[in-house]
């Protein structure tokens, strides 16, 4: 497996109406958010307003979960769901989606199609050693370090708080982490 350290020098932050959004990755490297013409995009906003209504994007499939705070969330006509940290809300961004509350999240947003993704927040609060098998048709895997520190011992690889591991090669080997106290989000994007 090959991997890239990513460092807040290496995201996009903009501004959207109720906060801000940071890019952590997107693939095929270069891709520009705006063009619509990624297969996946991974990302972080702040959600400052009381309530907000997400940009359609009728393309892609996303995933999204808490980082911090807590917001209610609907979903095309659904009643609205809480989204606290730990929970991994799956849809299709094409519907309508609302919501209510204040937050950081982490998104994943996979194109219609072309493959399909899943987000694991790994929280632990003591030492562990996990192994992540990511299977086949593998296209992406990226481990977000929301803090705490971790390592993949492995490759002499460490993840700090704010700071992203990108595996560019190898996609479908597993790997063990290593960690402490702290919350990690693992993402892994697979071909259709």
């Amino acid at each position: 497996m090959e991997w890239k350290l990513l460092t807040r020098e290496d995201y996009v932050t903009t501004n959207w109406s109720g906060g801000t959004t940071t890019q952590l990755a997107i693939a095929p490297e270069g891709a520009v958010y705006g063009d619509r013409d990624f297969f996946w995009r991974l990302s972080s906003a702040t959600v400052e307003l009381d309530h907000s209504d997400f940009t359609p994007l009728p393309d892609y499939n996303r995933l999204l979960s808490v980082l911090e705070g807590e917001i209610q969330l609907k979903i095309d006509s659904q009643e609205p769901i809480p989204v606290a940290p730990g929970k991994v809300v799956a849809f299709d961004g094409g519907v309508p989606v609302e919501s209510w509350g204040k937050c950081v999240d982490f998104n994943l947003m996979v194109r219609k199609g072309k493959g399909s993704g899943v987000v694991i927040q790994l929280h632990r609060e003591e030492a562990y050693e996990e192994t992540i098998q990511p299977g086949a048709q593998t296209r992406g895997l990226a481990v977000y370090c929301v803090s705490g520190r971790a390592s993949l011992p492995e490759f002499g690889l460490e993840v700090q708080a704010g700071q992203t591991l990108l595996c560019l090669k190898g996609q479908n080997e597993s790997f063990t982490i290593k960690g402490g106290p702290g919350v990690l989000m693992v993402s892994c994007v697979r071909e259709a």
